[in-house]
């Protein structure tokens, strides 16, 4: 079965980067669009960004543009976020997404703060 394990997170302070990870099982990963989800207490999930199943198309939330960056590694069955300047509203539980399958994992807990 499609298994997503996020990793990563953790506290940071404001300014700070953080480099999340989501591991996938269970399907073929190189064929699938990959994606970054968030949610803050009390707030719904958004979109953070996703990647095209070989890497070459990404897409950004506003937010996230200029700040994080969006990867995977086909070998691996892994895709990545790269969180730079990091700040207290980028607080969260961040997900890995699967459109097609709507598969999500367990989330990742990422806090920013001084």
């Amino acid at each position: 079965q499609v298994q997503l394990v996020e990793s990563g997170g953790g506290l940071v302070q404001p300014g700070g980067s953080l480099r999340l990870s989501c591991a996938a099982s269970g399907f073929t990963f190189s064929t699938y669009y990959m994606s970054w989800y968030r949610q803050a207490p009390g707030k719904e999930r958004e979109l953070v960004a996703g990647i095209s199943n070989g890497g070459s198309n990404k897409d950004y939330a506003d937010f996230a543009k200029g700040r994080f960056t969006i990867s995977r590694d086909n070998v691996k069955n892994t895709v990545y976020l790269q969180m730079n300047n990091l700040k207290p509203e980028d607080t969260a539980v961040y997900y890995c997404y699967v459109p097609l399958l709507k598969s999500w994992g367990q989330g990742t807990q990422v806090t920013v703060s001084s």
